[in-house]
């Protein structure tokens, strides 16, 4: 098979347009960032320099000139939060009180059917499953590594083995997941490192990923593997970061090693195992990858980010997909707003 350049000849052009729109914009911001702080630098220098050698005062900055300083370097963040985040919140919420073609306003109904249909309740089940589960096994086995690995030989070497999946992206875990689960027959040799572990042991092989309520919690564990790599991390650093005379007394005082854990370790670093709890948690409810590249959503493992891509984009269902959505953001701004202030009391204290 040829390849045709002249009929493919659009597609360059417009790919090519891309880039240099694309340049363009980007070049354009980080020119304007470089530019004008310089110019405003030298500005204000060559007035000291003229000031002082003058003898005059030194000019001083003026507050308004200062507010539209500042406005200025903030104007592309509000405008690429403003297209990119405020508008299509504000459309997702006005469809999601919308019929499926978005032409009839249908008031409640879209809300109505998310805990009315039983399959729907189904995915709010499982997604509350992921979020019990994920969080709290992620920073407990997070935790336990960094407590256990503190100071110990090999401890850099043993960190980088446990943070590596943080390299991985959530696609690349999931078809690696696929393969340990993989299932190929009763009288086959079988290629999944799980199924092998069970015919070796005298069991017999299963779908695993077909087994509900089994294949849930056979999606968590692939996200904890990831997600335990940023816990150990964070909470490693929070450990190292407790006052040495403070662990110093406690060991003169006669404290085990399992009250000095309770005692000590857990009242120190309980601010970070609170942002590593809510930042799991947060990740946790907007999961979908996994689940998409896993299962697709089947044999009841939908979630609520799945559940609402299906239904927009596969279903043709804008409202019900526009309620999902806009119950998924409901759910992840409390715990937004709470680790915001959670930092906040962090820096202040």
């Amino acid at each position: 098979m040829e390849f045709d350049f002249a009929a493919e000849q659009p597609k360059f052009l417009m790919l090519m347009y891309g880039l240099i729109a694309f340049v363009a914009v980007v070049g354009g911001l980080l020119l304007l960032l470089d530019v004008v702080p310089t110019w405003f630098a030298r500005r204000r220098e060559a007035q000291l320099v003229a000031a002082s050698a003058s003898g005059a005062p030194v000019p001083r900055r003026r507050k308004q000139r200062e507010g539209v300083f500042a406005f200025f370097f903030l104007l592309p963040t509000l405008l690429l939060l403003t297209i990119g985040l405020v508008v299509p919140a504000i459309r997702t919420t006005l469809l999601s009180f919308m019929d499926a073609r978005s032409t009839n306003w249908v008031g409640l109904d879209n809300y109505g059917w998310m805990f009315a249909e039983d399959s729907i309740f189904r995915v709010l089940i499982n997604t509350l499953i992921w979020v019990l589960l994920v969080p709290l096994v992620a920073s407990g086995f997070g935790l336990i590594y960094a407590v256990l690995v503190d100071r110990a030989r090999f401890e850099s070497v043993a960190k980088s083995l446990i943070f590596l999946p943080m390299a991985i992206s959530f696609v690349g875990a999931a078809i690696i997941w696929k393969f340990v689960y993989a299932y190929r027959g009763d009288e086959q040799d079988q290629i999944g490192l799980l199924n092998q572990i069970v015919v070796s042991l005298g069991g017999e092989p299963k779908q695993w990923l077909l087994e509900s309520p089994l294949n849930t919690f056979l999606l968590i564990v692939i996200m904890v593997w990831i997600q335990a790599g940023f816990a150990m991390v964070v909470l490693s650093a929070a450990i190292k970061a407790i006052p040495a005379d403070i662990i110093e007394a406690a060991r003169l005082d006669g404290t085990t090693p399992w009250q000095m854990f309770w005692r000590i370790t857990m009242p120190s670093i309980r601010p970070a195992l609170i942002v590593v709890v809510v930042t799991i948690s947060i990740a946790t409810l907007k999961v979908f990858d996994i689940v998409r590249t896993a299962t697709n959503g089947n044999y009841d493992t939908n979630v609520i980010a799945t559940e609402m891509y299906n239904q927009a984009f596969r279903y043709g269902e804008n409202g019900q997909g526009s309620a999902l959505a806009v119950f998924l953001f409901v759910l992840v701004l409390p715990l937004v707003i709470y680790q915001i202030r959670n930092l906040r009391k962090q820096r202040e204290g």
